[in-house]
């Protein structure tokens, strides 16, 4: 059952959030400059942590995507930060994706997951389509999952009943992009980017043996 109180809760908070954006500029810089981190993951410390990480990553997805103003990018970066996977050239490789160039359809904080979980849970071997058709397999329960915490699975739905309460698309115009920015859009929808990761980490996490 969708907790619209929660929800809406989460909304306004980030929308009152002070934010760090010195800070938030410096990470950046570093990333940029040095690329992701890589880690060799410890799963009993992973699971043993699970809620640390889990509250760790989401906040990490809210401020990338309001830094970016991308929440595909945010998305993946958090996990890959979190994770020690991908690169920033993967990164840059999202800049279309928000609302999936701007048109409203499938929300950054699914297809940012998804290049994720391709990364983590896929193999080199082309040929196993078996094993690609696991990765799918997953790939769907998370977007259940997701759509099951937020209702909707679209850029466009999503904004228009969770986050700010009427339909608007802010890759439409000059115009629309404005309106979003003033009603505090790019703050607000870190909402799903941090439900996104927080549920794939979770994914992420219970696979490790």
């Amino acid at each position: 059952m969708i907790d619209t109180a929660a929800l809406k809760a989460k909304v306004d908070e980030l929308g009152e959030r002070i934010w760090d954006d010195k800070d938030l500029e410096a990470r950046m810089i570093k990333l940029m400059k040095e690329g992701i981190p890589k880690k060799k993951l410890d799963p009993k410390y992973m699971k043993a942590h699970k809620k640390e990480i889990l509250d760790r990553v989401e906040r990490l997805a809210e401020e990338y995507n309001y830094f970016t103003k991308n929440c595909a990018q945010g998305t993946a970066l958090a996990l890959f930060e979190e994770f020690g996977i991908g690169s920033m050239e993967i990164i840059k490789a999202l800049t279309p994706f928000p609302g999936v160039g701007g048109t409203g359809d499938m929300c950054g904080g699914i297809t940012g997951v998804l290049i994720a979980f391709g990364i983590f849970f896929g193999v080199d071997d082309r040929l196993n389509v078996k094993h690609t058709e696991e990765v799918i397999k997953l790939s769907q329960k998370f977007m259940a999952k997701f759509q099951g915490q937020l209702g909707y699975m679209y850029c466009a739905d999503i904004i228009e009943n969770v986050i700010l309460g009427h339909r608007i698309n802010p890759g439409e115009s000059d115009q629309a992009m404005m309106q979003f920015s003033h009603e505090k859009g790019f703050e607000k929808c870190g909402l799903p980017p941090g439900i996104g990761v927080r549920l794939a980490a979770e994914f992420m996490i219970d696979s490790m043996e």
